[in-house]
C-alpha cells in the first residue's frame, strides 16, 4: 500500500533514534533536519520502505543514509558488524557513485573517531563497486566485503549471479536506489527492478528500500518501481515523503531584444551575451546550460573571446574526457570557476558546490527538466533556486514562459516506466538460469513482483523461455544458439553450458553499442563524414540534411554506412541537431495548448469590439494574463504580437483542442505543404504523421514527405491537396487501428533495423562479446538485419520482434496517447479546421524553416523569417482595407 505523509517528526523524534555517536556528529555538523530528514531518520530506524522527492540541496542523500549509519555503528558497538554488505547504494551514473563516497568518507571516519572510545567497536566500511573498479580491489572486496556497496544497476546484476560474491549479500538490510526519476522512466531502471526481486528472492528476505529522486510525477508509480508487488500483485508498503517544492523558485524569461524578427542577428547575439555576462559579472558562480553540445562549445568560446575570460569559465558535456569532467566539477565545488556551461552532462545531483544561478539557453523541452536544470542554483538548505530561460524565437517564448509558470505552480511532467521489456526479461532469465535450476512458475512469481512486470502475461514469459532455449531450430543456421535448457514436461530450466556464464557477464545491460556512421555518396563512393548512429535512426529514404555545410539527401544505409546523393533542395527536413534535442513533453505541450485557448477567447471578444489589430496597445485583460507570466516585458509584447498575427491572419489559433490544417505553399521552394498545426510534442507528432501520410499517399497514389517537430509536422506532395483530400484521409484514419499501417510503415525504416539490432543486443540474440572478442557494431547491424528476416518467418510475435515493436511505439513514438487522439477526433472532443493560405502563416514558420536551424545556415534561416513575415504583414493590411 502507498502512502502519504503529510508532517514530519519533530528533532527531539528524529535524533532520538540515533546512536548516540551518529546523533553528536551530525549535530555538530548540522544546525538543523532539512524537511525529508525530518521524515526519514525515524522512518529508516523503523526499517520502513520510503521514496523521498526533494530538490537538490535538501540533504537527500543524508535523509537516507543517516540512520543506517546509525544502525551499522550500533552494530559495531555491540561487536556484532561482519564483514558482510548491510546496505547497498545504488546511482545511475558511476560518477555520482564516486562523489557518494567521498561524501561519505569523511563522516565515517569522524564517527568512527567518536565510537572508537567502545572497545567492541569497529570500523563501517564502504567500497565503490562499478565497471571502472581495478582487479586488485575487487579481489578484496571478495574476501573483505564491505558494509556499504556504492554500485550501478550493471553491476549489481552481475554481483548477484556471481557464485561467490553473492555469499556476501546475504545480509543485506538496506537498498538506496538515488536519482531514481533517472532510472524508473528507461530500461535500465527496468534492469535494476528485476536485479532487485532476484536478489530478494536469492537472500530469502526482503530489505528496506529508500528511494531519492528530485523531480518525479506521479509519485505513486516511482514508490511501485521502488518496492514492488506482493504475491497478488498489488504494491508493497511504502510511504511517499514528498518534499519536493521546499526550495523556492525565481525564474523568468528573458527575450534579449524586443523586436525578434527585424533586429539583426549580431544584435540579438550581442544582447544575448551581454545579459549572461552581466548574471556571471554580478553572481559568485553560474552555471549554463545548452540543449546540444557544439553550443556548449560555442557558449564558452564567444564568452571568452567577447570579455576575456579564460580560465575562469569552462565546458562540461559527455564528449570531453572523463579527467577534464572531473576537474570541471572539483574547480565548480572548491568555487575557483566563476561558470560553467554544459549540455545536459551537469543536470544529476553529483556534487558541485554552490551556484548562484542558472542560466538556460533555448527551451529544456520540459518542466521536469527545467526544474532540474535550475534547481541546480541554491545549493544550501532553504536557499533560493534563481534562473533565467533566455529564448531566441516566438514559439519558444511561448513554451518557456508556460513552462516556468507550470513549475511555479508544482506541475511536472510525468514519467511512464517500461512495462514486460521482453529483452530485458531474457537477459535476467539467463542470469537466474546461472545460479540454479529453476521451477517455471517460481522464477514468473519472482519476475512478476518487479513493478515493471507485474502485468506480464504468462505466455510471453514461456515464448522467451522458449526462445533462449534454442527451441527455434530455423536460428541456428544463423549461430543463434540455447542459452538454456527447458524441460517442458516438469516445467523447470537451467544453465545450458559453462560458458554462459561469461557469455552473460560480458553482454548484459541497457545500453546499445552506438558509433558514428560513416556518411558516402551513394554514386562515386566518396567518403564524406560522420554522423551519429541516433540521427541515422531518425531518417527515412528522401530526407535532406547538411553536412559539412552541404545537403545530402539520404538513399539507404548499411551497416554502418550511410549512402547520400547531392541535394539541391534549400530546406533540409531534419537539423543536424534534431537527434541531440530532446522532444517537447507531452504534459507541457498540453498546457500550451490551453494557454493559446485562453488567447483565442480573450482576442475573440476584442475582435468583435473591433479593437484588435496590429497597432492597437495590448488590451488590459490580456496584459493581465501576460504579466502573470514569469517573463520579462519583451516577451509579453512579443507574444501578443505573435497571436494576433496569427488570428487577423488565419482566423484561428491552434490550440490542445483545435487542429488547424493549413494548405499553402512554401515561398522559397514552392513544395506545395500541408501544415498539420499539432501541438503535442514530437513523439505523438511522429506517430501522427505517419498515420495521416499512409492515407494520403494512398488517396493520391504518390509518395509523401513528412517533416516533424514539437509543435505540428508538415506534409509535402507534388500536386497541391484538396480540403477533400485532407477530410478523407482523417476520416479514415480515425476509422481504422493505426498500429497495422504503422507496422507496416516502419518495417523497412533505419529506425526498426536499428532498434532490432539494440533488442537482439540486450537478447542475447547477438553478442557483443564473445570468447574476448568484441563484434564490431557494424557486423552487429548486418546480422541483425538477416536476423530480422529469419525471425519474421518463425513467428511475427517472435519475443525480439515484440519488443523491438513496443520499444518503438512505446518510447521512441507514442502511440497510445496517438490512439487516445484519434478517438478523441472521432468523438468530435478534438476538432480539426482546414484552411488555405496563399502563404504560411506566422505559428508556420518555425516549421518551415525549422531544417534552417543549423550554424551554417542561421543567417539565412533568419532573412527568410522576415521574408515571411513581412508577406504576412502586406497580406493582413490588404485584406483590412
Amino acid at each position: 500500500m502507498i502512502t502519504y505523509m503529510g508532517k514530519g517528526f519533530s528533532d527531539k523524534e528524529s535524533l532520538g533514534v540515533l546512536n548516540k555517536d551518529v546523533k553528536e556528529w551530525f549535530t555538530k555538523n548540522f544546525k538543523e533536519l532539512t524537511i525529508p530528514q525530518s521524515f526519514t531518520f525515524k522512518l529508516v530506524s523503523e526499517h520502513k520502505n520510503i521514496l523521498v522527492a526533494a530538490p537538490t540541496g535538501s540533504g537527500k542523500t543524508m535523509s537516507g543514509f543517516v540512520a543506517i549509519l546509525s544502525d551499522l555503528f550500533n552494530k559495531a558497538s555491540r561487536g556484532e558488524l561482519k564483514e558482510e554488505v548491510y546496505c547497498i547504494y545504488i546511482s545511475p551514473l558511476r560518477a555520482l557513485n564516486n562523489d557518494i563516497y567521498k561524501n561519505l568518507n569523511k563522516p565515517l571516519e569522524e564517527i568512527y573517531q567518536l565510537s572508537s572510545k567502545n572497545e567492541k567497536s569497529s570500523h563501517v566500511t564502504i567500497a565503490v563497486r562499478t565497471g571502472d573498479t581495478p582487479q586488485k580491489d575487487r579481489q578484496r572486496q571478495l574476501t573483505h566485503p564491505p558494509n556499504i556497496l556504492v554500485t550501478t544497476p550493471e553491476s549489481l546484476a552481475i554481483l548477484i549471479t556471481s557464485e561467490k560474491f553473492s555469499e556476501n549479500l546475504k545480509k543485506v538490510e538496506y537498498v538506496v536506489i538515488d536519482e531514481i526519476h533517472e532510472l524508473a522512466n528507461n530500461k535500465r531502471g527496468v534492469h535494476l527492478a528485476l536485479s532487485l526481486e532476484r536478489l530478494r528472492s536469492m537472500i530469502g528476505h526482503d530489505f528496506t528500500r529508500v528511494g531519492l529522486g528530485a523531480t518525479l510525477y506521479p509519485l505513486e508509480e516511482a514508490a511501485k518501481y521502488l518496492v514492488g508487488c506482493d504475491e497478488k500483485g498489488s504494491p508493497k508498503d511504502c510511504i511517499v515523503v514528498d518534499a519536493s517544492w521546499s526550495k523556492k523558485l525565481e525564474v523568468q524569461a528573458i527575450s534579449p531584444v524586443k523586436d525578434m524578427i527585424y533586429t539583426p542577428d549580431e544584435e540579438i547575439e550581442e544582447k544575448t551575451y551581454d545579459i549572461i555576462n552581466g548574471i556571471i559579472k554580478k553572481s559568485k558562480s553560474t552555471l549554463i546550460f545548452t540543449n546540444t553540445r557544439s553550443g556548449t562549445e560555442r557558449v564558452v568560446f564567444n564568452l571568452k573571446k567577447k570579455f576575456g575570460y579564460n580560465e575562469e569559465i569552462a565546458a562540461h558535456h559527455g564528449s570531453l574526457s572523463r579527467e577534464s569532467r572531473l576537474e570541471v566539477e572539483e574547480l565548480l565545488k572548491s568555487g575557483s570557476l566563476k561558470c560553467a556551461v554544459s549540455s545536459t552532462s551537469l543536470e544529476l545531483g553529483m556534487d558541485i558546490g554552490s551556484i548562484d544561478n542558472v542560466i538556460q539557453l533555448g527551451s529544456p523541452k520540459s518542466v521536469t527538466r527545467a526544474v532540474q536544470r535550475i534547481g541546480r542554483a541554491g545549493h544550501k538548505y532553504k536557499s533560493v533556486a534563481k534562473g533565467e530561460i533566455i529564448v531566441l524565437n516566438r514559439d519558444d517564448l511561448v513554451e518557456c514562459s508556460i513552462m516556468l509558470d507550470a513549475a511555479l505552480k508544482r506541475h511536472l511532467d510525468s514519467f511512464r516506466v517500461p512495462m514486460n521489456a521482453l529483452d530485458i526479461l531474457a537477459q535476467h532469465i539467463v542470469g537466474m538460469s546461472i545460479m540454479k535450476k529453476w521451477d517455471v512458475k517460481d522464477a514468473y512469481g519472482v519476475i512478476k513482483s518487479a513493478y515493471p512486470y507485474s502485468s506480464l502475461k504468462y505466455e510471453d514469459f514461456i515464448d522467451t523461455v522458449r526462445y533462449l532455449a534454442g527451441e527455434y531450430v530455423g536460428l541456428e543456421s544463423r549461430r543463434v544458439y540455447g542459452k538454456i535448457w527447458y524441460d517442458e514436461k516438469e516445467h523447470t530450466f537451467g544453465r545450458r553450458g559453462k560458458m554462459i556464464r561469461p557469455i552473460y557477464m560480458l553482454n548484459l545491460g541497457a545500453i546499445p553499442d552506438e558509433v558514428s556512421v560513416n556518411v558516402f555518396d551513394s554514386k562515386t563512393k566518396r567518403w564524406i563524414g560522420n554522423i551519429e548512429e541516433e540521427f541515422l535512426t531518425r531518417m527515412k529514404q528522401g530526407d535532406i540534411f547538411t553536412l559539412g555545410g552541404r545537403l545530402y539527401r539520404f538513399e539507404y544505409a548499411k551497416g554502418m554506412r550511410c549512402y547520400v546523393t547531392p541535394a539541391t533542395s534549400s530546406a533540409p527536413t531534419i537539423p543536424p541537431w534534431f537527434s541531440e534535442q530532446l522532444p517537447l513533453s507531452y504534459e507541457l505541450a498540453i498546457e500550451i495548448g490551453k494557454f493559446r485557448a485562453s488567447m483565442s477567447v480573450a482576442m475573440a471578444k476584442h475582435l468583435k469590439k473591433g479593437t484588435l489589430n496590429l497597432k492597437s496597445k495590448v488590451p488590459k485583460d490580456m496584459e493581465s494574463m501576460l504579466s502573470a507570466l514569469p517573463m520579462d516585458g519583451n516577451a509579453a509584447k512579443a507574444i501578443y504580437g505573435y497571436f494576433v498575427e496569427q488570428q487577423l491572419f488565419a482566423g484561428a489559433v491552434p490550440n490542445d483542442r483545435l487542429i488547424l490544417i493549413e494548405i499553402t505553399a512554401d515561398p522559397k521552394s514552392g513544395q506545395n505543404l500541408a501544415i498539420f498545426h499539432s501541438l503535442y510534442g514530437r513523439r505523438i507528432n511522429d506517430t501522427l504523421s505517419r498515420v495521416i501520410a499512409i492515407h494520403i499517399g494512398r488517396k493520391l497514389g504518390t509518395d509523401v514527405g513528412i517533416m516533424i517537430n514539437d509543435n505540428g509536422f508538415l506534409i509535402n506532395t507534388e500536386s497541391r491537396l484538396k480540403p477533400s483530400d485532407i477530410e478523407d484521409a482523417i476520416s479514415a484514419m480515425v476509422l481504422h487501428d493505426p498500429e497495422p499501417l504503422l507496422r507496416a510503415n516502419i518495417r523497412k525504416t533505419e529506425i526498426m533495423k536499428r532498434r532490432f539490432r539494440h533488442v537482439a543486443a540486450r537478447s542475447f540474440m547477438i553478442l557483443r562479446n564473445y570468447k574476448g572478442y568484441k563484434l564490431p557494431v557494424g557486423r552487429q547491424q548486418v546480422n541483425a538485419t538477416l536476423l530480422i528476416k529469419a525471425v519474421e518467418s518463425i513467428d511475427k510475435n517472435f519475443p525480439v520482434l515484440k519488443e523491438t515493436y513496443r520499444e518503438i511505439f512505446e518510447e521512441v513514438m507514442d502511440l497510445p496517447r496517438t490512439k487516445a487522439l484519434l478517438q478523441s477526433i472521432k468523438s468530435g472532443e478534438t476538432k480539426y479546421k482546414v484552411i488555405k493560405t496563399q502563404i504560411p502563416s506566422p505559428f508556420a514558420h518555425s516549421m518551415i524553416t525549422f531544417g534552417h536551424a543549423d550554424v551554417v545556415l542561421m543567417k539565412e534561416r533568419h532573412e527568410y523569417l522576415k521574408y515571411l513575415h513581412k508577406m504576412v504583414i502586406k497580406r493582413i493590411n490588404t485584406t483590412k482595407r
